[in-house]
């Protein structure tokens, strides 16, 4: 088969595919102040989490915002009360991987939070008056894009016996143990 016979057996599709990937933990701080002095914290949850991503530059910028709830009793543990504050917050996720190949500008862009915002811990500030709320999110981040790959494509055409093969590939538990569950991945962590 000659060079030339041989090229027409490939062909270029044009598709979309992820052209590149970031993650990014993030922990914050926020003090809230409730209507009256805390005696103690009886509870913090966060409820309400909305987000948008964009890319910019090299980066996703992730802006979104939660309500941050705080249950807490005052006047010497007598009474109790739930301060409700909306936080906002912008996270860049830096691109570690990234396709230079894509044939558009055009890029979709997919943030998924895999780390929903949670309370780490709530505690009454120095002041007395405030309540400091640790919190932690992560966010797995992905750009879309169209890309060429080059495909083989059989002369022969499949063949007849081609739906009648056996396609007999067990795989057992033990196969599985040498895996790394983050090569797909790659370094993402920073």
């Amino acid at each position: 088969m000659s060079p030339a016979d041989r090229e027409l057996n490939y062909r270029e599709i044009i598709t979309k595919a992820v052209c590149g990937k970031g993650r990014k933990f993030s922990q914050a701080s926020h003090a809230i102040t409730p209507a009256q002095q805390p005696s103690s914290i009886l509870g913090c949850w966060i409820i309400n989490h909305k987000y948008e991503a964009v890319k910019k530059g090299d980066a996703i910028e992730i802006n979104g915002h939660y309500d941050c709830n705080i249950w807490y009793s005052y006047s010497n543990n007598t009474k109790t009360n739930v301060a409700t504050e909306t936080v906002y917050y912008k996270d860049v996720v830096p691109l570690t991987m990234q396709d230079k190949n894509v044939l558009s500008n055009q890029m979709e862009v997919v943030a998924r939070a895999i780390q929903q915002p949670n309370t780490l811990e709530a505690t009454i500030a120095s002041n007395g008056n405030d309540v400091n709320v640790q919190v932690e999110r992560e966010f797995l981040v992905e750009v879309i894009g169209e890309t060429k790959v080059c495909v083989y494509v059989n002369p022969d055409g499949i063949s007849d016996d081609w739906d009648e093969k056996v396609w007999d590939y067990d795989v057992e538990d033990e196969d599985f143990e040498d895996l790394d569950p983050n090569f797909l991945m790659g370094d993402l962590e920073e």
